[in-house]
């Protein structure tokens, strides 16, 4: 071997980085959540084209799965290219136009980016008002949508801000489809974790992400539209605003066509069909169960420690677990102990919430025993740390 093979210095002139050596965390915060080896050996596989044969063989592979997921039948089920936030601005800023107005809920960090959406693409935004930490009433739904009138309204299903998972979802899609409006579902904590049903909850659009209960890296977002929903994309007066998001332009790339319209994250494509693919295995009402027993050790344990949950047992969200912080505990100093002490990883509050509570995340692959063991013992062990046991 020549002196230049074995040689592994930089440039002259050029930034002087090592090799990547990441920390190897238990990842049990909002998101991401720890990745299933097979999922990583997934992304290890070589690189195609993305209109290879191989690839748009997959493409179909993964929009049946993601159907699977989302238990639906719709034919304009695809991965977004782009983390989840793409897949809710491909969402609402398809569906909602010019002139369109978008009811959405206060009650959630994720309702105030709809709303911030839909002022983006051109809509007029009205709100149904809820406390942060409980849901949607349908009460108030049905009044706001008698005020307003709405086109499309939005509801968050698992608010990752915090920890409630909405309940009465087909009473809120037949209030909406009642004023013949459109709904978009934020699926994001719970696709994968939480009972969901698209089609038997009349749902006309769902996005989600899938570096939660997937247990996926980030780079390509599930999305789901019924035939109506569709039919309104296509009927628009005015393009969408976006065109990297243009689903009149997607539906080519993931239609029956296969035309070019971008280059899709590939190994991420890779990633997600795994991620699908062990969903399928598991079985989805399996999977949802499981993530109810785990998460409901990680509730029973975090309790045994004297630690209140935000959100009540009527709409406990198993897969994002949202913990008050107790009187005269540094949120951010345990957070900070976890980390450097555990290489574990949880989070603090959003918006209305910050520093009031923790979010233990409890899914996909880190909704494991040995991670609530693991998780139950480091923070009796930070709390301790600060007096507070």
């Amino acid at each position: 071997m020549s002196d230049r093979a074995e040689t592994r210095g930089t440039a002259e002139g050029a930034p002087d980085v090592g090799e990547l050596t990441p920390p190897d965390r238990t990842l049990m915060g909002p998101g991401p959540s720890d990745v299933h080896p097979r999922v990583l050996r997934a992304m290890s596989t070589p690189l195609v084209g993305h209109l290879d044969p191989s690839f748009v063989e997959m493409m179909d592979e993964v929009q049946e799965l993601l159907r699977y997921a989302f238990r639906t039948d719709n034919r304009w089920t695809i991965p977004v290219s782009g983390t989840g936030s793409a897949a809710m601005e491909a969402a609402i800023g398809n569906l909602v136009e010019p002139g369109d107005t978008m009811l959405v809920p206060t009650n959630g960090y994720f309702g105030g980016r709809m709303a911030s959406m839909a002022g983006r693409a051109g809509g007029e935004v009205v709100e149904v008002d809820a406390p942060w930490g409980e849901p949607l009433d349908p009460a108030d739904v049905a009044a706001a949508f008698d005020e307003h009138q709405p086109d499309v309204f939005g509801f968050v299903h698992a608010e990752t801000s915090t920890g409630v998972l909405q309940p009465e979802v087909p009473e809120l899609t037949a209030i909406a489809h009642d004023h013949d409006a459109y709904v978009i579902a934020d699926t994001v904590t719970s696709l994968g974790g939480v009972e969901l049903r698209v089609d038997d909850w009349n749902v006309d659009v769902a996005y989600s992400g899938p570096q939660k209960c997937l247990s996926c890296p980030p780079g390509a977002s599930p999305l789901t539209l019924n035939d109506r929903a569709m039919d309104k994309v296509l009927d628009r007066e005015t393009d969408a605003r976006s065109w990297y998001l243009d689903l009149s332009l997607l539906e080519g790339y993931w239609g029956d066509d296969r035309s070019y319209h971008h280059t899709a994250p590939i190994t991420n494509v890779y990633a997600l069909r795994e991620a699908l693919r062990l969903v399928a295995e598991e079985g989805i009402e399996k999977r949802w169960a499981r993530h109810r027993e785990v998460a409901g050790d990680l509730k029973a344990g975090l309790q045994e420690l004297g630690l209140e949950m935000n959100a009540p047992d009527d709409y406990w969200l198993p897969s994002l677990n949202a913990v008050r912080v107790p009187d005269g505990v540094d949120d951010a100093a345990v957070i900070d102990h976890l980390i450097a002490e555990y290489d574990l990883e949880i989070a603090g509050g959003l918006g209305d919430l910050a520093g009031d509570i923790w979010r233990i995340g409890c899914m996909g692959h880190s909704a494991r025993p040995k991670n609530v063991e693991y998780l139950l013992a480091a923070l009796e062990d930070a709390l301790a740390e600060q007096g507070a046991l």
